[in-house]
């Protein structure tokens, strides 16, 4: 799976990028048609509460499947962002049948 994760208007976290790549990896492993996902992480200073937004776009066959979640912290935003990818990924594979 290629990966691709992009810091808008802020600075770039080694950190973060091998914290998310873990968790889309343990995504992989459980869906394996994932081809790509692309990553955004946006900070906003408007919230009272919240402001840090985690936007995943993953391909795979069929329709691109995107999540999105706004949280106070980057690690729970992007646990909540896989978690509703799941969500997806589950769906699709219980709509999905493998012809033989």
């Amino acid at each position: 799976m290629k990966v691709n994760i992009q810091f808008v208007n802020m600075s770039t976290s080694e950190t973060m990028e091998a914290y998310t790549l873990s968790k889309l990896d343990s995504l992989v492993k459980k869906f394996d048609k994932i081809i790509k996902a692309n990553v955004f992480f946006k900070k906003e200073n408007d919230s009272k509460d919240k402001g840090v937004i985690c936007e995943i776009e993953l391909s795979a066959p069929g329709p691109r499947l995107f999540a999105s979640s706004n949280e106070k912290n980057y690690e729970l935003a992007v646990k909540n962002t896989i978690k509703d990818l799941q969500i997806q990924l589950k769906k699709r594979k219980g709509i999905t049948k493998p012809y033989m």
